[in-house]
Order: C-alpha cells, then structure tokens, then sequence
C-alpha cells in the first residue's frame, strides 16, 4: 500500500507542476485527486494522520522544488523559505480536511477543504514580508488564458475555486460511480470553458488607443556577466535603442534596472532628482517631442535626524534614510514629471523579515538590495488625456493591488523588469505569462519591458500582440494599445472571492465545533 500511495503522490507532483512548466493549468483540475485517493483509504487514526500529512507535505514540497528551484540562482534562502511557509499553508487546507472527513459529514469536509485552501492562499498572498503568491492555484492557468476569461469577476481565486472543486467532483465520481456525479463533474468542468469562450470572442475593443514602445536593452544583472560583455555603464547601449523608438508613441517603456547601472545615478536624492537630467536628456535624444519615458531607478529619500519609517537605515554622513525601486516619468528636457515607489516587494531580497539571517547570502540583482521603502500609493503617470499605470516586476503577482491602478485611473499598464537575475529559467517566462492574467482581470493592455526578456505588449484579452523580445535579445518594440476607461468587476471589489472563502471558513469551523459537542453529548448521530 506504502509504494501505491507514493505513486499516487508522485501522480499529483505531475499534474500540479503542468501549469508553471509552460504545459497547461487544466492538469489541476484533477492534481489533488490522487491525494484525495490516499486519505480516504486511510483511517481516522492517529498514526495514518501523521501518514496523510507526510505524503502531502512532500507532495507540496516538491512541487514547490520542481516550481521555484530558479529563485535558488538569485537567492538560495528564497526557494528553500518559500517552499516551507506555502507548504505548510496548503497543509492548513488539506490535513484539515482529511481530519474532518473521518467524523464529520462530508460535506462540510469538502467545504473545509475548498475554503480554508482559498483563505491560506489569500492570507499569504496579503501578507507584506512572507509572501510568495506565485503558485496559488488560480495562477497555474497562466497559459490557458482562453478557459480562465471570466477572471474578470473572480480574479485567480475564482481558478483556485474552480480547480479545487472540480478536483472534488471528479473525486465523488471513483466513490460513488453514478449519472449524477459525472453530469455534476462535466458542468462543473465545462461551464467555466464556456462562459469564458463566451467572454473571449464577444469581447469588443476599445476604439481609444495610443502608441506605446519597449525597449529590451538585454544588459547583464551581475557586475562580472556586465563586464565580460562590456556594458558597464550601458548608457550608449540604450540611447542606440531610443533613437530607433519611431515617432508618435505616447511612452517609452524602459526596464527596472536601466539607469541602476549608470555611475552617480544609483543614489539619486528623489528631492534632487535634476541630478539625472543631462543623462535622462541623452537617452530621450531630442528627437521624441511629445514623448515620455518611464524608465526604472533607484532613489533615495533622506529624513536627516529623524527616523520616519521603519524601513529606514542610518548613515553617518546622511542620518537617516529610505532606499526605494522606483520608476521615473521624464519628458524630452530631461525633467522627472512624477515617480512612483515599488508597494510590492521581493522577499529576502527588498524586503527582508529576518535580516541577519539573509545578509549572510550576497544577493546582487543589479540595483539595491536589502530592505527598501515601501510605496504607498499607486501614481498614475500622463501623457495629454492618456494615463499609464507603472507597476514594477514583482507586482504583476499581484491580482488587488494590480487593479489598484487601474482603480486610480489608469487606462493601460507598463510593467517594467529586471528578470535576468535568475539566468534562462522558467521565472521570467511565467512572469509574463502571470501579466496576461493581470490584463484579463482588469481588461487593461499591458506594455511590459524587461532587461534581458521578455519584453512584449498583451491585450485586454490576454494575448499576446505582435512579436515578443525573448531571453538574450535586444531591441525596440512599438504597438498601438488599446486604452479603456471602464472597470471590471475585479477591479472595483478586488478578492471578494478570498474574503467570502474566508468567511465561510470560519463559519464551517465553528460548525464542526458544535457538530462534535452535540455528538459528544448524544445529541446527534
């Protein structure tokens, strides 16, 4: 039975891996069914929970190994500190479940399972230090952007209650082997597909649109990989890539990183940010009037004697201080017209919960590492009547504070990236892939530029416009984006799925409480 069971585990490793290997997120719809198998031939013993939960745990933990190992390039505390806190939130769900169905109805097992799932995924996609949201289940169809189109009621939370729910109708079929239950299973399955082929081909475009230009510059993360390439200072590199941007585009989208690498820019008081004009004025070349640049730096802000956050650090020379991962609206004299402080922040690398402990790893992604400012608010950058969200890498995981800018006015998104950190690994694949999530939930064009791929536009449909710049390629894209003004559902109401799922969660808890007094007490069979 052991060696069943371990093939049963390995059977869901597979299909929950499918969805962030680029194959298809369809497989989880049924990747927790072999799982499901193992609990309930096992018995409500002590001994078999503790068996439950090892094959479970190791079930999540190499899923998590065989997902995230590229995080291990930039930062090996990463892989290893994610895979433990997402592998205990998806036991919270699981063993919960598996101990309720052994004495409560099984309905109420189901809906422990289903709600407590969703509340951990949301609770650690909330979280402002120890937070990794990049396989929460609903992001898995990142690659199926045709089947999850009504994201823009439900968000990914709507894909994680779907998978997880077909995951239990499919179940119910091996217990019982009915009509019903594979009727239940097949709408259960299918009506998502087809509302979302529905909302796929009756989408109507906006007749609004404005031009956009990315610039890949495809410079090296790391001080050696800069050197052995010779763009140290890059700054000929990009302006040789500007000057081909044609005219008429509203914004030049520039990645993360692109004046990190810059002598005397890298600590850029944002109250004294003329220091970047003579740079900022070579690389926009004269030649764009009527255009603007968002471009990605590090800045600083100085507080004197005064420690006014808790991020700040102290110098000496300075007293107290923020670093922040900024991006920069600059028009064709150079001027910075806005800026906008990154609000989501890399675990380990920009945030960090247990500082001794992660400065014992060097981690060098190209800018400023260690604790950075948080930003508080979303900017919303303009051009005339056309107003741009700049979301910031890491951000685009994040479904509610995505929408924020869309929230605050913006009619389409730039996302700007510095991927090159991990090497050629499925990270910055996915990260743009998860962006055609963010498009779908808030029926927003994406213009994503990235150091060194992939640098491409996306559709409020989520697909992909034109060509891509892929790993290792340099150039210049420009595409005509739609601009639309209306919100989704998800963009006025956010994670109402999570915080109903939550709700819930708490009420069937408190449920099963009362169900084993009463039973307790013979009050019920």
């Amino acid at each position: 039975r052991m060696k069943r069971n371990i093939l049963l585990a390995a059977l869901s490793v597979a299909l929950l891996v499918a969805g962030w290997l680029g194959i298809t997120g369809l497989t989880l719809l049924v990747a927790l069914v072999p799982l499901l198998i193992i609990s309930e031939n096992l018995s409500d013993s002590r001994r078999d929970w503790w068996r439950m939960c090892g094959y479970a745990a190791a079930t999540f933990l190499v899923w998590n190994a065989l997902t995230i190992w590229w995080v291990w390039i930039a930062a090996p505390i990463g892989p290893i500190t994610a895979g433990i806190v997402g592998t205990f939130y998806n036991l919270v769900a699981f063993m919960t479940y598996h101990y309720t169905a052994k004495r409560a109805h099984r309905a109420l097992a189901y809906t422990l399972l289903v709600t407590l799932w969703i509340a951990t995924e949301w609770a650690y996609n909330s979280a402002d230090v120890m937070t990794f949201p990049w396989l929460l289940l609903g992001h898995g169809f990142s690659g199926d952007i045709w089947a999850v189109q009504w994201y823009e009621y439900t968000g990914i939370f709507g894909g994680t209650l779907w998978a997880l729910v077909a995951n239990i109708a499919i179940f119910e079929i091996l217990r019982h082997r009915t009509t019903a239950t594979v009727v239940r299973a097949g709408i259960i399955v299918l009506a998502p597909i087809a509302l979302s082929l529905a909302l796929y081909f009756g989408y109507e475009p906006s007749e609004r649109t404005t031009t956009v230009s990315v610039v890949q510059p495809n410079v090296p993360c790391y001080e050696d990989e800069r050197e052995a390439a010779g763009k140290m200072d890059p700054t000929e590199n990009t302006c040789r890539l500007l000057a081909s941007v044609p005219q008429g585009s509203s914004f030049v989208v520039l990645p993360e990183s692109a004046l990190a690498y810059i002598p005397g820019v890298y600590s850029a008081d944002e109250e004294h940010l003329e220091r970047l004009m003579p740079i900022l004025t070579l690389m926009h070349g004269g030649h764009l009037l009527d255009t603007k640049l968002i471009v990605g730096a590090s800045t600083v802000r100085y507080y004197g004697d005064e420690r006014k956050t808790s991020t700040a650090h102290y110098s000496d020379w300075y007293g107290w201080y923020d670093h922040y991962n900024s991006a920069l609206l600059t028009n064709v004299l150079g001027e910075v017209e806005d800026i906008y402080h990154k609000g989501k922040l890399v675990i380990g690398v920009e945030a960090v919960p247990l500082k001794s402990l992660f400065d014992l790893f060097e981690v060098d992604l190209g800018g400023v590492s260690g604790q950075l400012g948080w930003g508080e608010k979303h900017s919303v950058f303009r051009n005339g009547d056309v107003k741009i969200g700049p979301a910031i890498c890491y951000e685009g995981l994040y479904g509610n504070y995505f929408a924020g800018f869309a929230r605050e006015g913006a009619e389409l998104m730039a996302v700007i990236s510095n991927d090159g950190w991990w090497g050629n690994t499925p990270g910055h694949r996915r990260l743009f892939d998860f962006c055609r999530l963010r498009a779908i939930e808030t029926r927003r064009a994406i213009a994503r530029s990235a150091n060194t791929g992939i640098s491409g536009f996306i559709s409020p449909r989520g697909e992909t416009i034109g060509q891509r710049l892929e790993w290792n390629e340099e150039g210049v894209l420009t595409a005509e984006l739609e601009l639309r003004d209306n919100a989704t559902l998800y963009t006025r109401y956010g994670d109402w799925v999570a915080r109903i799922s939550t709700l819930v969660a708490v009420l069937a808890l408190l449920y099963y409480m009362a169900y084993r007094i009463k039973r307790k007490n013979h009050l019920v069979d």
